[in-house]
């Protein structure tokens, strides 16, 4: 099987659009397809036209504007291929693989006292959930505490990449920036219903609990991606505009 066969996706169709932006298909100042409309040209699913686009954004040839498209902003040069690092939906689905099994593990092993600190992290991960600039480090320690509880070296290091692969993958903290943007930020809730599994000690709702809070994850960085996302941002800051003047009125 050639190495083209095993491409992902969205590498393919990068490198297709990258081809076609060089080919003067679209000139820059120009804007791309709608994400639909690429989507059903090139018999992809949405996700995949993101990660294309993403790749491509990372290496400055096009630009997303927010409620406006994609447009081109340079020329790629001479027999220049795309370079692609790990994008953020490979990057949340290893997570879920691995984060849920370190859960399961560490319903087994973990002490009162850990249990406790997981719990104050909790808390300060709503803290940070208030901050318009807010930083999600209550929430990398959450996950970091559950990992050094499992009492193995080997699956904090492997736990401790992943989370540097958020910050140092130009694509996954470009999408991750987005969600942000979009005011999508940590389910309290879902860390909740991960700790109550662990204080039961229950492995598999440990990892089952875990598995469902990055898959909100996933879900969560689709819908940053989308329109809607920027229409319930506007919407939520009206309504706070609105009840601010009723208070005030």
């Amino acid at each position: 099987m050639n190495a083209k066969t095993n491409d992902r996706l969205y590498q393919d169709l990068a490198q297709k659009l990258l081809g076609e932006i060089a080919a003067g298909v679209w000139p820059v100042g120009s804007r791309l397809p709608a994400e639909r409309d690429l989507a059903q040209t090139y018999a992809v699913s949405r996700p995949t036209v993101r990660e294309a686009i993403i790749a491509l954004e990372v290496q400055g040839l096009v630009e997303v504007r927010i409620g406006a498209g994609t447009y081109v902003m340079s020329l790629p040069g001479e027999a220049q291929v795309a370079h692609f690092n790990i994008s953020a939906f490979e990057l949340t689905e290893a997570r879920l693989l691995f984060e849920g099994e370190a859960a399961a593990l560490a319903a087994t092993q973990i002490t009162e006292e850990e249990l406790d600190e997981i719990e104050r992290l909790i808390g300060e991960i709503a803290k940070e959930n208030l901050e318009v600039a807010g930083t999600v480090k209550a929430d990398e320690a959450f996950h970091l505490a559950i990992a050094r509880a499992t009492r193995n070296k080997a699956v904090v290091e492997a736990v401790e990449r992943l989370w540097d692969l958020r910050y140092n993958s130009p694509e996954a903290a470009l999408l991750h920036e987005k969600a942000r943007t979009a005011n999508v930020k940590p389910v309290v809730d879902e860390h909740t219903a991960v700790l109550k599994a662990l204080r039961a000690r229950d492995p598999a709702a440990a990892r089952s609990a875990m598995r469902a809070h990055l898959g909100s994850v996933l879900e969560s960085l689709l819908f940053a991606t989308e329109e809607r996302a920027v229409a319930a941002a506007r919407e939520a800051v009206e309504a706070k505009r609105a009840r601010y003047r009723r208070a005030t009125s």
